[in-house]
């Protein structure tokens, strides 16, 4: 493994303008990295990644790296591109086991991150580092938010989050678990007691609906909330799986180490939301794809669908008048997620748009002076690095703001 690395790291032609840094929503310094880690500064690299991504351990995983650093290296045009997402988790978990984190004398304030998700975890770590006192609230009892509850521990194994509960030991974050907000707890709470700003990466946790006939069906189930436990489903031999996002694949390749024989995946149209590994991963596990499937209804023995025509540049053109009974002893809907409204409806002037997503100007504040917010829950879901670039940045203007108060 480690020949292997090296191998790829000596293939870098350290670009001096790396499309694949500029590729990189939080512009990871792809070169410095690698070059560093060629002249045997193993620590720095990771310190490198670390202090310009907190997530990279992370992201070196789970990101579309195709789609990234991967898909816009310079040597992917006539070969193979450099794989520096493996050498990024080759750094960064060598790092994570041996991590210092020098932090500054402490400021005398204090903060409240309400989400241990991505964005959160970011926001805590950077204003940890940075001399604050920061208390972390999370709904459940684990932090990592999605990473911990939506993605499957094929993909992303969980010793990766103990890693960062280690370090949020280290930065001596308080961590309150099973603590929701907008129930017996709210913002203002958090101003009366002393905490100079607030931030929220609370994530998109509510399913979304599709609003037909049979969706409270016994057979029917919600693919986020499914992530969540699938051990505590019994979806039967034959699957079918509403929507062609990575959740939906994460979806169908867990039912299917979970004991079900047949899952297939239907979408309405031929494009397909998940990023090409993932679909070509649940492939290779036995999902099946259909496309041009509009759902009408579920009933006991399935879902009802609308089959589509398409013409010759795959646009639809019109429906087939007859429906088609697909027969599945479950039902999954993994179409989207929005945020749960508990904050909107307990905290006087915070304000969302129509999706449910909090409104929040240039420096990440909301329509609340003094809270911040930053990832799916501003943007709708998305990947970790963006949700770690907008962290990085909320945290800063919480900074800023702390200190002009």
């Amino acid at each position: 493994m480690a020949l292997r690395i090296i191998t790829e790291a000596n293939r870098c032609l350290q670009c001096k303008r790396p499309q694949c840094q500029a590729a990189c929503p939080i512009h990871t310094p792809i070169p410095q990295v690698i070059l560093a880690f060629r002249e045997n500064r193993l620590l720095e690299a990771g310190r490198i990644l670390f202090e310009n991504n907190p997530m990279s351990a992370i992201c070196s995983i789970v990101c579309d790296h195709e789609a990234q650093c991967a898909g816009h290296c310079v040597l992917g045009k006539k070969s193979s591109p450099v794989t520096f997402y493996n050498i990024e988790k080759f750094i960064s978990d060598a790092y994570l086991d041996r991590i210092r984190i020098d932090r500054q004398p402490a400021k005398g304030k204090k903060t409240a991150v309400i989400g241990a998700g991505p964005a959160g975890l970011v926001v805590a770590i950077e204003l940890a580092s940075a001399g604050y006192n920061v208390t972390l609230f999370d709904d459940n009892n684990h932090i990592g938010g999605m990473l911990y509850y939506g993605i499957p521990e094929f993909r992303l194994s969980k010793t990766n989050l103990e890693k960062y509960q280690k370090i949020l030991n280290a930065l001596d974050i308080q961590f309150r678990p099973n603590t929701a907000f907008g129930e017996a707890l709210s913002i203002q709470n958090l101003f009366r007691d002393g905490y100079a700003s607030v931030f929220i990466g609370t994530g998109v946790w509510r399913p979304k609906s599709l609003g037909i006939k049979g969706e409270s069906e016994a057979n029917v189930h919600f693919g986020v909330s499914y992530l969540a436990n699938p051990g505590a489903y019994h979806l039967g031999e034959k699957v079918a799986v509403i929507g062609m996002g990575n959740v939906a694949m994460d979806v169908a390749r867990t039912a299917l180490r979970h004991g079900a024989q047949e899952v297939t995946l239907y979408a309405r149209s031929k494009r397909i939301a998940a990023s090409r590994h993932e679909m070509e991963y649940a492939m290779l596990d036995g999902a099946e794809l259909m496309f041009g499937y509009a759902i009408q209804e579920i009933t006991t023995n399935g879902p009802l669908f609308r089959v589509a025509c398409f013409d010759e540049n795959d646009m639809i053109i019109g429906y087939k008048e007859e429906l088609v009974q697909i027969h599945a002893d479950s039902t999954i809907l993994a179409v989207s997620q929005a945020p749960k409204n508990r904050l909107l409806l307990t905290t006087q002037g915070l304000e969302a748009n129509e999706r449910g997503l909090l409104i929040t100007d240039e420096n990440c504040m909301t329509t609340v002076k003094g809270v911040f917010a930053a990832g799916d829950v501003v943007h709708g879901s998305n990947t970790v690095v963006a949700a770690a670039a907008e962290a990085k940045r909320a945290a800063k203007a919480m900074m800023n703001y702390m200190e002009r108060a």
